[in-house]
């Protein structure tokens, strides 16, 4: 009786022996992408925060200051206005996404030909093509000096439209983005659409709906988390905005300046002024900008489940 409860232990150990075996191995395949993402991710953020903390000046160096450069920061009309700028151009440009991708993934669903899979194909293609060449290639086309619209729209003696003059920037930024990313969204969306049970569109046919109605009231619907998920990737991408106007401000000469969004006046603060500690603080301000409209938007759509529930 008594050797054989003394060796009743052994089996837990063993098995305490195994999992901790296991814990490891699962750290050692971790172990790879946490050491690049501290190294890379984790590590630069904590130096660039370090740094919006110090204040440089030619007269007694650099002095730790603590959060002036962001009580700046938020003082400044040039960040200021440019948060202005990515908030508008946001309300405008995210609806405006949504609708052309939802629009063509609804209808690819319904389209079953082969003509739809190339269709598909062409229209992600612009995602894959490198922002800084879309944007260069849109520079080309909105020139009105070497540009196609200019020579088309002489054909018919008139004038065509400046997209680089300070008037229609925003409309010819938000035709280069929308470009860029609604195909991108079109395939989260066709995604979501392909893995509802077609059972439920057969139902709805025997009961009398049609097409439209089913895309209205099943589909849409249904594909409700994925429209929210698109939504708030549009929306950190959006006020995160860098890549074209930044291409695009060498061709719209004048129109386009340093602060024209808050990245560029932190890319203009940081590497073209050398003023890295208040490039720092811009950076981590817009991060809280960021930050506070995906949080009030998550919270919006939370107790319903969704913004169209």
């Amino acid at each position: 009786m008594t050797s054989t409860t003394l060796a009743q232990p052994r089996p837990r150990a063993g098995i305490a022996t195994a999992r901790r075996r296991h814990t490891l191995v699962g750290w050692a395949f971790v172990a790879p992408f946490a050491i690049v993402f501290v190294v890379f991710l984790i590590a630069p953020l904590a130096y660039a925060f370090y740094l919006s903390l110090f204040r440089k000046a030619l007269i007694g160096g650099t002095q730790f200051v603590w959060f002036e450069n962001y009580l700046k920061a938020f003082t400044d009309e040039h960040f200021l206005s440019g948060v202005w700028f990515v908030l508008t151009f946001s309300v405008v440009l995210i609806p405006v996404q949504m609708l052309v991708s939802l629009a063509i993934a609804l209808i690819l669903d319904v389209v079953t030909t082969r003509f739809a899979r190339f269709s598909r194909l062409m229209i992600f293609l612009p995602y894959a093509i490198p922002v800084v060449i879309g944007a260069l290639m849109w520079g080309f086309l909105y020139s009105k000096n070497f540009g196609p619209l200019g020579e088309l729209f002489g054909l018919f003696g008139a004038n065509a439209p400046d997209f680089l003059s300070p008037q229609l920037i925003f409309f010819g930024l938000l035709n280069v983005v929308t470009w860029q990313w609604a195909g991108y969204y079109m395939i989260i969306l066709y995604a979501a659409l392909q893995g509802i049970d077609p059972s439920i569109y057969e139902a709805a046919r025997i009961d009398g709906a049609n097409n439209w109605q089913i895309a209205v009231r099943i589909k849409v619907p249904m594909i409700t988390n994925s429209l929210v998920l698109i939504l708030v990737f549009a929306l950190i991408g959006t006020l995160q905005f860098f890549n074209e106007p930044m291409m695009l401000k060498f061709l719209a000469a004048g129109t386009i300046g340093p602060d024209f969004t808050p990245n560029m006046y932190a890319y203009q603060q940081a590497f073209a002024l050398a003023n890295f500690n208040y490039g720092s603080a811009i950076s981590f301000a817009l991060g809280i900008v960021v930050f506070i409209c995906v949080y009030i938007f998550m919270l919006a759509t939370r107790k319903r489940g969704g913004f169209l529930g």
